[in-house]
């Protein structure tokens, strides 16, 4: 994380022996850095008011000549707060902080879009439905995956050492480093689960679906396919 370290020197880190006074009663009086984590999952809603073309539209990039039956997607937000005790010491002009991050990484409403060509109850809606859950399911079990190796890092950059900087800035640079690398960084991190969501959709898996049910899915799109190349 090279963003990290550039940010990183723009505070003082105190020698690892020999500390100050001010370093001894910083790091014994306001306590360690810390991150806490909150993950709010807010479920899912099936969707049917979309024909498989509008879904097609709705995805957009795909391979020639395919059609999306259903679709799943999720909308992720990711919030930081940062607190923290401080003490500032006149005789060197300097201030320390241990940061205490509050770190919420969340799902809206995770949308299941089942064409409405396929009624509930079907064979043909079932097997869609069954492969959207798969795409749910992965969006749900990445969370806490996601969570552990931002927590790691975190650990790592902090150490559960107070921060130190001139007099005033301390808050202000531990923002900025927030804004401009941690913001970037946790969203990347989360951004990784759509790596294992297109492992989901390869080739065979719409081979498959497109067989299903002796032929029920390609009898209720067939038509419509028609119609839509007229």
């Amino acid at each position: 994380m090279k963003w990290a370290l550039a940010l990183a020197s723009l505070f003082v880190l105190a020698p690892a022996s020999a500390r100050t006074p001010f370093q001894a009663k910083c790091e014994d009086t306001i306590g360690q850095a810390v991150s806490v984590f909150t993950l709010r999952q807010n479920g899912y809603r099936v969707d049917h008011s979309y024909s498989f073309h509008g879904l097609t539209r709705l995805k957009g990039k795909r391979a020639p000549g395919t059609y999306v039956l259903g679709l799943t997607r999720a909308e992720s937000q990711v919030t930081i707060a940062a607190t923290g005790r401080m003490l500032s010491d006149p005789a060197t002009g300097y201030e320390c902080v241990a940061p205490r991050l509050e770190v919420n990484l969340t799902y809206l409403p995770i949308i299941v879009y089942v064409g409405r060509e396929f009624a509930p109850g079907t064979c043909a809606y079932k097997e869609i439905l069954a492969h959207e859950m798969r795409h749910l399911n992965t969006y749900m079990d990445f969370l806490p995956r996601a969570e552990k190796v931002v927590r790691a890092a975190l650990e790592k950059r902090f150490a559960g050492k107070p921060l130190y900087a001139p007099a005033g800035q301390a808050r202000n640079l531990l923002q900025r480093e927030i804004d401009t690398g941690w913001m970037n960084y946790i969203k990347n991190e989360m951004a990784k689960v759509e790596a294992l969501q297109a492992a989901i959709d390869t080739p065979q898996e719409y081979a498959r679906l497109g067989k299903v049910c002796a032929g029920e899915v390609q009898s209720l799109i067939r038509p419509a396919k028609r119609k839509n190349n007229t």
